[in-house]
């Protein structure tokens, strides 16, 4: 669903704001040139004078590092009857949606609507950028209809940035739409563009296209650069192709691209994939030897599959051969996803867990977060994985969608579908949108728990919602429609 298809109205109020104190008179003045904001009390207190070019020039660079300070002057700003300039609102917005506080960055753009000055595509751009990192689609399809109506013209990054939300939440038909209004428009595709292009093709089984978008690359003069090649050897890893893979990586090296983390990423995961671990650890080895911290998940992945083959002392080989390269900044990481996925499992409570990095000055992250999560969701450690959720929020972390998932992913394999479920609710109530990961991991869920009829209902359901089934998907289809043809339904 496009949104062109929604119906037309305007953006909610999601904020009032407060008015104005009334024991507080301003007015402004220009003295040398500078517009002064002075501010009196009521009861005749001695007046303080502050350049408005002061407030404003203040308040932009602590936008992203220190938002709270940047939103204390522009309250004091306002009292004193002043107003941001165009790039202060756009810098306050950015900073707020990225921190997740849609909420407020929304009630910024309305008072620009309301008061001045008017806002343009970076400040449309900058709260389209939030909504859609918090996987809020239906909340951005009306954004983009009330800068249709404001007659705000969209820019390469607003499609920019629905094509890439587009191509994560396996959304082809919507990824189509974009794709044609930009060729409507007369906006070429970039290598940002390609990328996200050949991704949308990996994640449907359209890996052969991807070969021939290259072609069609290097006609048009775009410049291969390292995402594009990730973007290739991730879609050949997928789809079995691993000499393809190999291929890509070889012409990338010959090209002179330096393979980056998400490169060797790729190459173990789908060597790890197949069984073929004498090439993943070959991998895993030689980024190591040009200096890169390994991946967390991917030492995950390795953990795992040498865990299911007993091979105990070559984990802990591999884990001291990082220790004597110097990752000591991730060494306690590692060390907590060995003991994680150990015989004896040391760190089986989460909360010991993440003391232990805190000792280890470790800093906490969303992403190491995910990574623990994720630890304890294959081994259906559910109860955990739920720790980990709540201790990101003590951190002052906000869960997104990628942890819900797993969250899905840890009650699934324990065989409880009913928290599955209460997980998956949770998701739509609170505004977000299921991406093909959600709808394909609970539909994972009900096969573990033989509940083969609501298989087909979790698909339909995908399909409504505008979600294009991936191949996964369409497979756990078909398996649980042949159960229930054998059951005679």
């Amino acid at each position: 669903m496009d949104a062109h298809s929604l119906v037309r109205r305007p953006l909610p109020l999601p904020l009032q704001l407060p008015p104005l104190a009334p024991l507080i008179l301003c007015r402004r003045r220009r003295v040398a040139g500078a517009v002064v904001c002075c501010c009196f009390a009521a009861d005749g207190d001695q007046h303080q004078e502050r350049p408005w070019e002061s407030y404003d020039r203040d308040i932009q660079p602590h936008a992203g590092a220190d938002i709270a300070r940047s939103l204390g002057l522009l309250a004091d700003m306002q009292a004193s009857g002043g107003r941001p300039s165009a790039g202060a609102y756009a810098r306050l917005i950015r900073a707020l949606a990225r921190a997740g506080r849609t909420l407020e960055a929304e009630a910024l753009l309305l008072e620009m609507r309301r008061l001045g000055p008017r806002p343009d595509a970076a400040h449309y751009n900058a709260l389209l950028e939030g909504l859609l990192a918090r996987a809020h689609l239906r909340l951005a399809d009306r954004l983009l209809l009330q800068m249709a109506d404001d007659g705000v013209a969209r820019t390469r990054r607003t499609y920019t940035l629905l094509l890439d939300a587009y191509a994560r939440a396996g959304r082809v038909e919507d990824s189509w739409w974009v794709l044609g209004e930009m060729r409507r428009r007369g906006i070429r595709l970039d290598t940002e563009g390609y990328s996200m292009l050949v991704r949308l093709y990996r994640d449907n089984g359209m890996w052969k296209k991807a070969t021939d978008l290259v072609m069609e690359m290097q006609e048009a003069g775009v410049e291969l650069d390292v995402k594009i090649y990730n973007g290739l050897i991730d879609t050949f890893g997928k789809y079995g192709q691993l000499a393809g893979a190999r291929k890509v990586f070889d012409k990338m090296r010959a090209e002179g691209v330096k393979p980056d983390i998400s490169t060797w990423n790729a190459l173990i995961r789908w060597h790890c994939r197949v069984g073929n671990m004498k090439r993943a650890l070959r991998f895993f080895n030689s980024m190591q030897e040009e200096g890169m911290y390994p991946d967390p998940k991917i030492f995950v992945m390795i953990i795992s599959r040498l865990g299911e083959q007993g091979k105990w002392d070559e984990i802990k080989k591999l884990f001291d051969g990082m220790r004597n390269r110097g990752f000591k900044e991730s060494g306690a990481v590692y060390a907590v996803l060995v003991d994680i996925y150990g015989q004896y499992g040391h760190f089986r409570d989460a909360r010991e867990c993440i003391a232990a990095l805190k000792a280890e000055n470790t800093q906490l992250s969303p992403r190491i977060f995910c990574v623990l999560a994720n630890a304890y969701a294959q081994q259906g450690l559910c109860e955990q994985t739920v720790t980990v959720l709540q201790l990101m929020e003590e951190e002052g972390f906000e869960p997104n969608l990628v942890m819900l998932n797993l969250l899905i992913n840890a009650f699934g394999t324990a065989g409880r579908h009913l928290e599955a479920l209460a997980v998956f609710q949770h998701i739509k109530d609170t505004g977000m949108s299921p991406d093909v990961v959600t709808y394909t991991t609970l539909m994972k869920t009900f096969m573990r728990a033989k509940k083969f009829e609501k298989v087909s209902e979790v698909y339909w359901e995908m399909e409504h919602a505008g979600c294009t089934p991936d191949r996964k998907a369409r497979e756990i289809l078909h398996d649980a429609s042949v159960i229930l043809e054998q059951r005679g339904y």
